[in-house]
């Protein structure tokens, strides 16, 4: 097996971002440090990164992570932890250190994005945050610091040139609802939430544009919001009972609402999928932790997180300005027993 950085760091008793900037010829570190480093790496074998290889000696080699604001209760820390954890070891595997930050500070309401910048403790931030203000845009477009937006599209990408990797939320909605359809569901409840962002409103068009393709009535009184919370799928089918009985499938646009909606049908004597079939929207991981197993829209984390933070290397790495990257990354439909087939 090649040695790591890490392996390297263990061996001389050091960190592994002076083991990165040892190989990278940082002025930082002392000459004597350099050397020692550098002698461990050959005698091991060690292969040079090209990335953090390309990067000038004035360098960080730290990436700003900037979470949402959303993360800060249950539901938001379930859903956005695959996506930091994938983002976290994208960076690590290309040697470069993280900072984890909220856009804001919980506490002094200070923005994270300015504080960062101004500082100058990152090369790089990737913004996981759907909503800046236009202040924080200004920085962002004035800072020589790149930058690229991962999960969420900016609601601003459409007057401005900016580089973005995420999930197709529109084709989620949309073989959601083609996958129940063809099952022969024509009564299809849809959970929506308000939420920022955009992605809950790109999941209802899929859906809805899913009718329009088979040549279906798609009726708006069978769309009900959630807040993307367990109690609010539950809440949702306890509230509109009346309306379950021409009701047979339910697509919830996460997973927890999902979850929730399913809890509520079985206190209440229907059996999923026997008698309402139900698809959840994320594939977390407590998907396949109670029975039925829940089937999902899988969103491609890894996939994104390593795109996103390849891209981000390009730009660092990029002495003349490219052209911006838009990435839409398709997500798949993995079907479990809560639609009616088993995985």
């Amino acid at each position: 097996m090649a040695i790591t950085t890490k392996d390297i760091a263990e061996i001389a008793n050091v960190s592994q971002s002076t083991v990165s900037r040892c190989l990278n010829d940082s002025p930082m570190i002392p000459e004597k440090t350099k050397k020692r480093i550098l002698k461990i790496a050959e005698e091991h074998g060690f292969q040079f990164n090209a990335h953090a290889r390309s990067l000038s000696a004035n360098k960080t080699y730290t990436i700003g992570v900037i979470l949402p604001k959303s993360l800060f209760d249950f539901e938001g820390e379930m859903h956005f932890r695959s996506w930091q954890n994938e983002l976290i070891e994208s960076l690590e595997q290309m040697e470069f250190d993280v900072i984890v930050s909220f856009f804001e500070n919980r506490f002094t309401k200070q923005n994270n994005i300015k504080r960062l910048i101004a500082a100058k403790k990152v090369d790089g931030l990737i913004i996981l945050e759907p909503t800046l203000d236009d202040e924080t845009i200004n920085v962002l477009e004035k800072t020589d610091v790149p930058f690229i937006f991962c999960k969420y599209i900016p609601h601003y990408y459409k007057t401005r040139d900016v580089d973005f990797v995420c999930v197709d939320q529109f084709k989620g909605g949309y073989i959601a609802a083609d996958h129940l359809i063809k099952q022969g569901h024509k009564n299809i409840m849809c959970i929506s939430a308000n939420r920022a962002g955009g992605e809950f409103e790109l999941r209802t068009e899929g859906f809805k544009a899913a009718f329009h393709d088979h040549n279906l009535h798609y009726n708006d009184s069978t769309l009900f919001y959630g807040d993307t919370t367990f109690e609010s799928g539950y809440k949702v089918i306890k509230d509109n009972m009346k309306t379950l009985g021409d009701i047979t499938a339910i697509f919830a646009q996460n997973d927890l609402m999902a979850l929730g909606a399913i809890s509520a049908l079985k206190e209440c004597g229907i059996n999923v999928p026997k008698d309402i079939a139900v698809i959840g929207f994320d594939d977390i991981e407590l998907c396949t932790f109670y029975k039925p197993y829940l089937t999902t829209v899988h969103q491609p984390t890894k996939e994104i997180a390593a795109l996103t933070c390849k891209r981000l290397i390009e730009k660092l790495n990029s002495k003349e300005k490219s052209l911006k990257q838009k990435l839409e990354i398709s997500p798949t439909l993995v079907i479990r027993e809560s639609c009616g087939i088993s995985s």
